[in-house]
């Protein structure tokens, strides 16, 4: 079986950290996300993925340069122009030639959902297209789905006003598509998958849902990117585990960590503290400096406060300083 994942977002609301890297390619427990994802694919049978790209390739290659993630070949599709989700989808799945049922993944959502329970379920449905389902809080945010008698969505509504929900199962990211999708969408044309193309299959009878309470998290925003890293410590994750400080890594003995991650070819100095932090690949932290909440490429200096903040792989807290509740570079002056 194969899939499309989409991974041409600019990752703007993680910069500075995306300036360095795509977004699918920024780790999830000293993995590429992007890798991790298609772990996840090939687990429940999906042997090819194609990236649905809106920018360079380049990346992703040079990351998997045998044109394979573990046991799951990897292709490429570079969208022209931006095409929305429905445009970029069809547009993937044209080129890679797809004409069989296939799976959708949104390259940003951690999740442990089986996937091969969701192709069985979109199979045994007789479906045109299954979504992946979550109960919520707050489903104001997300494409919210009423899911009636034989898991028939009947009503697809994307980012309702608040109060205006009519349930609080939302779209998950995760989906799987008959060709006859790819049709509704004609070539070229810029459609969003959640706004235009959901609903019209709903009112066709053809849109099911199959509701999990699976691990779930949208890891393209900071604070949950962070809590995607860190829930790899524990017992969270069905599958997916990692050290809190990796092989390379050099920590001093006087130096305190507590729940954080701490990547390769990272330094962390005498009588530093880091507190529910990801300090990612190569990055610094002095000599008495305190990292609270953050997410750290670049360099903390001695002595200096980093606290919900996020330091590119560029960025620089000199020491002394403090950083609260803000990022370096700073990506409004970049």
């Amino acid at each position: 079986m194969r899939a499309v994942v989409l991974v041409g977002g600019f990752g703007t609301r993680l910069r500075p950290l995306t300036f360095s890297a795509p977004k699918p390619m920024l780790p999830i427990g000293n993995r590429p996300m992007i890798a991790r994802l298609v772990d996840r694919l090939g687990r429940g049978g999906v042997t090819e993925v194609v990236l649905a790209l809106g920018f360079k390739p380049e990346p992703f290659m040079e990351a998997f340069p045998d044109g394979r993630c573990g046991d799951v070949k990897l292709t490429y599709a570079v969208e022209p122009e931006p095409l929305d989700t429905g445009g970029a989808i069809a547009f993937a799945a044209r080129e890679a030639g797809i004409d069989d049922t296939f799976v959708v993944a949104n390259g940003d959502v951690m999740t442990d959902l089986d996937v091969g329970a969701l192709v069985a379920a979109h199979r045994g449905y007789g479906a045109e297209a299954t979504v992946h389902l979550i109960s919520v809080d707050d489903p104001s945010a997300f494409g919210v789905a009423t899911l009636g008698e034989g898991n028939v969505i009947s009503d697809f509504v994307e980012k309702p006003a608040p109060g205006t929900e009519p349930s609080n199962l939302i779209n998950a990211g995760t989906y799987v598509f008959e060709p006859s999708v790819i049709d509704r969408i004609a070539p070229g044309d810029r459609v969003s998958i959640e706004r235009a193309t959901f609903p019209a299959i709903a009112q066709a009878g053809g849109l099911y849902g199959h509701a999990t309470d699976d691990y779930w998290i949208d890891a393209g925003v900071p604070h949950l990117y962070r809590a995607a890293n860190l829930d790899l410590l524990g017992d969270k994750r069905l599958h997916d585990r990692c050290d809190a400080i990796a092989d390379g890594a050099t920590v001093a003995e006087s130096a305190t960590i507590t729940n954080s991650i701490v990547g390769p070819g990272s330094v962390v100095g005498d009588r530093a503290t880091v507190v529910d932090s990801v300090l990612l690949e190569g990055s610094v932290v002095g000599r008495s400096a305190n990292v609270e909440r953050s997410l750290v490429m670049g360099i903390v200096g001695s002595t200096a406060h980093v606290a919900d903040a996020m330091v590119g792989a560029d960025g620089i807290v000199a020491g002394g300083d403090s950083l609260v509740d803000a990022s370096v570079p700073d990506p409004a002056q970049v």
